[in-house]
């Protein structure tokens, strides 16, 4: 099977593209970006809002637990990654 001109070119360009792709992906952004760590905090439930639950962090970012049937001033462990605003409930 013969390549023309323009496949040729087309091949040279999309091996390019790939090639940087992996570079800027394992260099520049690496993978391990993305997974957060997850931290575990024992809080007090301020307010629960018809299943929304909101509570304060160490690190001053508010967390929405949904689903939550906790009371207001109860304690629990809550789970929830490095600078998200989401959480779970661990352990009540």
């Amino acid at each position: 099977m013969q390549l023309d001109s323009s496949q040729k070119t087309t091949l040279v360009f999309l091996g390019a593209f790939v090639t940087a792709g992996i570079v800027l992906s394992t260099m520049v952004f690496p993978f391990w970006n993305l997974i957060r760590e997850d931290v575990f905090e024992e809080v007090t439930i301020l307010n629960n809002d018809n299943g929304v639950c909101y509570v304060e962090t160490k690190d001053d970012i508010p967390k929405i637990i949904e689903d939550c049937l906790l009371n207001s001033d109860d304690v629990v462990t809550i789970k929830y990654g490095e600078g998200l605003a989401w959480a779970t409930v661990v352990s009540p």
